[in-house]
């Protein structure tokens, strides 16, 4: 008898199809659930250069080269223009105060020169003249007092005896009324002359102030004359040394050129230019440092100039305390200019990577040390060595800073 055959669920090909099913779908969610998406290159990892995030002291600061130059200087300048007729000394000679440098032969000044004395002293012979001649007035007038005075004295006796005589009949009316005349002359010349020796000493003495006045200013003048001709002679205005001091013989130099200058050897500045970016963070006093021979020396800015040139603008530094033995004027030397103290921070190596991520974000290194996972980032304050990270990194991490140009923005790199 015919017996049924119950058929089989799962048969062979039921579960087949069943993980056939299964295995698609883990695929289909591998692939756009579980599957690492991100773009990725392959890298040689010796050509990168890694770096450690740090956890330490960090001081913002910028390098700058600062000329030496003298701290005090005198600019020597032509004040009478001429032919550089003989010059003295040579550049570098230490000077004192009133040494001559060089003479400048200026003829047509020579000649306006002896025009103007020879005035000057006809001018200064007429007032002496004049006042001589006011001098001798003031005597002959003396002497017509003394002359009238003696007449009056014989006029008063004649006219005393006159008197007696009319009164005692002894003479006419005629010679007492001449000798009465006569007596009335006399002082009446006498009382005139005494007036006019009032008036003329009055205007003597007014003319003779005059005299005086024109009398100094004309030697003043003449003094400024002879000492423009000794302007031709160019001399040292102080104690120092003489620089920038290039003259030939025969060469022209107008009136108001500078010949050179003189370093008064009071010390040395550093003369620097800080790009324009900065100009609203330097202020008067603030510190800078340079390593000289070994020894760190502190400057401070004295001075900035506020006029933009090229994009820098300058600053005087001094020296807080001593300076270098050794440096010279014109000598470049680098030194940082701060600006902050040292604080605790985390830094990281400056590198090539700033240029292409504007120090957005950085390739951080795993662990594993396989490949290095793109991560975002954000820099504050900057230095010559460092970067300080204010978010993305922590102390320990290791960090690409070489350049990225070749990365294409990768998301991962993996390294081979």
């Amino acid at each position: 008898m015919d017996r049924a055959i119950e058929k089989k669920y799962w048969t062979p090909k039921r579960v087949a199809s069943i993980i056939a099913i299964a295995a698609f779908t883990f695929f289909i969610i591998y692939l756009f659930f579980l599957r690492d998406n991100s773009s990725k290159l392959y890298v040689d990892k010796n050509q990168l250069t890694i770096a450690p995030v740090l956890a330490d002291k960090f001081q913002e600061f910028i390098p700058l080269d600062g000329v030496v130059a003298p701290k005090g200087l005198i600019q020597i300048d032509a004040i009478q223009g001429g032919v550089v007729e003989h010059i003295y000394v040579n550049d570098g000679a230490m000077l004192k105060k009133g040494d001559t440098i060089v003479r400048l032969l200026n003829t047509a000044m020579e000649l306006n020169y002896m025009e103007q004395e020879t005035r000057a002293l006809d001018g200064i012979n007429n007032l002496a003249t004049t006042k001589l001649t006011l001098e001798q007035n003031t005597f002959f007038r003396e002497k017509e007092i003394v002359q009238l005075r003696n007449q009056i004295d014989i006029a008063t006796s004649n006219f005393k005896r006159m008197k007696q005589l009319f009164r005692d009949s002894v003479i006419a009316v005629k010679e007492f009324e001449d000798a009465s005349r006569e007596y009335r002359y006399s002082t009446r010349q006498f009382e005139l002359s005494i007036e006019l020796q009032r008036l003329d000493s009055i205007s003597n003495v007014t003319r003779t102030k005059s005299i005086d006045n024109s009398l100094l200013r004309m030697n003043e003048n003449l003094a400024l004359l002879r000492r423009n001709m000794q302007n031709a002679y160019v001399r040292s205005p102080g104690d120092g040394m003489l620089s920038g001091f290039d003259l030939e013989i025969g060469e022209t130099r107008g009136a108001g050129m500078t010949l050179g200058q003189l370093d008064l050897q009071t010390g040395f500045e550093l003369q620097a230019r800080p790009d324009e970016r900065y100009i609203s963070r330097v202020y008067i006093g603030q510190e800078a440092e340079f390593k000289f021979l070994g020894v760190v020396y502190i400057l401070y800015i004295e001075r900035i100039y506020s006029d933009v040139t090229n994009g820098s603008f300058r600053v005087d530094l001094n020296f807080a305390g001593v300076h270098p033995k050794s440096i010279k004027k014109g000598q470049t030397i680098q030194f940082r200019l701060k600006f902050s103290s040292e604080t605790d921070a985390i830094i990281i190596k400056r590198g090539g990577f700033f240029q292409e991520t504007g120090g957005n974000w950085i390739y951080v290194v795993d662990e594993s040390g396989d490949f290095a996972i793109k991560r975002n980032i954000k820099l504050n304050r900057q230095n010559t060595n460092y970067y300080e990270i204010t978010e993305g990194l922590q102390p320990g991490e290791q960090v690409i800073v070489s350049s990225y140009d070749s990365f294409g923005n990768k998301d991962k790199l993996i390294f081979r």
